[in-house]
């Protein structure tokens, strides 16, 4: 099964719940993805992703220098990303069980 599918369909949801836990800067949400076992999640998507969100009012941003060189744009959840990261949640659950509900039984086809 190709997972980069399965990943480009969910990862919207993924970057909000892991900035519903903590702020955090580009680099940082995609570590937390990746420690989350999301391994083939690509840089340029989270970065995109985020982008996208905050465009949509999803998220919001600002900016905090950094030890380490160029200042860093953190994203924080707002209300509106609240709200569709819980509607991702149920879709997700409701979809999740229906596939594994399919994947756990024998199905018989006919034609």
């Amino acid at each position: 099964m190709d997972r980069s599918q399965l990943l480009r369909g969910t990862l919207d949801a993924a970057a909000l719940a892991v900035v519903a836990e903590q702020d955090g800067y580009g680099y940082d949400v995609l570590r937390r993805l990746r420690s989350a076992g999301l391994n083939d999640v690509g840089d340029a998507s989270v970065y995109g992703t985020l982008r996208r969100l905050y465009r949509a009012g999803a998220l919001t941003s600002y900016v905090e220098p950094s030890d380490e060189g160029p200042h860093r744009r953190y994203y924080g959840i707002t209300a509106r990303g609240r709200a569709q990261l819980a509607e991702a949640r149920k879709d997700w659950a409701e979809f999740s069980q229906a596939l594994s509900t399919l994947l756990e039984t024998d199905v018989e086809v006919t034609a």
